[in-house]
């Protein structure tokens, strides 16, 4: 087996990274994940978008796989113009085999400016993936169409 595939093995698995409204989590340990979303619509009365804040959950889960032990999970937002953000960590445990661990957390995100945003996942300092989240402006009152 090539070395690369060997690593991987012995990682986590990545199993849910999604916004939504909320989670309902049910006594058995079963998550429904509610109103899954990745676009915003902000309107205001302003020709350019006035500083909001966005309100929305954050999940992101992994199955343990091999992996045993203590580890960390950042989430990196960039805001469309490539800047980076204030990032989040969070300490988990992985129990191994088909235990997991499941980040699930209220967020309000602040933004400036519409365009997409990209929330870049790492595990122990390694990009796992990346979540996007598209924000438009309207400006509000005002009509586009035949007059």
């Amino acid at each position: 087996m090539p070395e690369s595939q060997q690593d991987n093995m012995f990682r986590p698995y990545l199993s849910i990274a999604v916004f939504c409204e909320k989670v309902l989590r049910e006594p058995d340990g079963v998550m429904s994940l509610i109103r899954v979303v990745d676009r915003f619509m902000v309107a205001g009365a302003t020709p350019e978008m006035e500083p909001q804040v966005l309100k929305f959950t954050l999940v992101v889960s992994f199955k343990s796989g091999f992996m045993r032990g203590k580890a960390i999970i950042a989430v990196r937002p960039k805001s469309p113009t490539g800047v980076d953000l204030p990032a989040m960590e969070f300490p988990v445990l992985f129990e191994g085999e088909d235990r997991g661990v499941a980040l699930i957390g209220e967020i309000n995100f602040p933004v400036s400016e519409e365009g997409l945003y990209w929330f870049e996942v790492y595990l122990m300092q390694e990009l796992v993936t990346k979540m996007p989240l598209r924000v438009l402006y309207q400006r509000a009152g005002f009509a586009i169409g035949p007059g």
